[in-house]
């Protein structure tokens, strides 16, 4: 069975488009938008797209996120999408779908490309923090602490494989792009919050290279 988890902060003009993409591909049992205490029209907008709503009262962070979506399904397959893809089509979760389902690999990573100039160099860059991924249910439930990563969820799933020697496969998502923040918020509010970002991102690559190194996957 496979579940597509899709956590949302205000992405009620965004988010449909991803539901309708998953739900189109017939790959997923189960589409579920978990709404991370947004303060817009996230929660509706994804119910009538038809996936299931999980609320969450306040803005906890994109690790919370994850697992409150986690919690709430039934697939022994995990996906894991942003609500603010561009270009997302059905084939694009079969490639994130598939090396997990036959057992080539543990996790595997979208990595994004040919979606804009923001999202295409960013992933061309670094790769691993992209939040787009498939992974067994048993791997996922064995991440340490994951809730308390809010933008460093990724790092912390890339450093815990690397750990225990998962297997970890790159697939590419030619034509899909994230809504660069700036976009959504303007561009004084959007640089501060991808400063926000990058600040938390980079507190988690220090937190898992005390562990182990994940800059070397290919």
């Amino acid at each position: 069975m496979v579940s597509v988890i899709i956590p949302a902060f205000n992405e009620e003009s965004r988010v449909v488009s991803v539901v309708r993409a998953a739900m189109s591909s017939g790959l997923a049992d189960e589409i579920i938008v978990v709404d991370d205490g947004s303060t817009d029209g996230t929660a509706a907008a994804a119910r009538a797209a038809g996936a299931r709503v999980v609320r969450l009262s306040s803005n906890q962070g994109k690790g919370a996120a994850m697992v409150a979506g986690a919690r709430a399904c039934s697939g022994s397959i995990l996906v894991f999408l942003d609500a603010d893809l561009v270009g997302f089509r059905p084939d694009h979760l079969k490639q994130l779908i598939a090396p997990v389902r036959t057992g080539r690999c543990t996790m595997s990573l979208g990595v994004l490309k040919g979606g804009g100039f923001w999202s295409s160099n960013a992933q061309a860059m670094f790769p691993f923090f992209t939040g787009q991924r498939a992974m067994t249910r048993a791997f996922f439930e064995s991440v340490p602490h994951l809730a308390r990563e809010r933008m460093g969820a990724e790092v912390a799933l890339n450093a815990y494989a690397k750990q225990i020697g998962a297997k970890v496969l790159r697939v590419y998502l030619q034509g899909v792009g994230n809504t660069h923040k700036e976009s959504k918020l303007g561009v004084v509010r959007g640089t501060a919050a991808r400063a926000k970002m990058y600040k938390e991102m980079a507190h988690a690559v220090v937190r898992a290279r005390r562990h182990t190194s994940f800059t070397s996957w290919r």
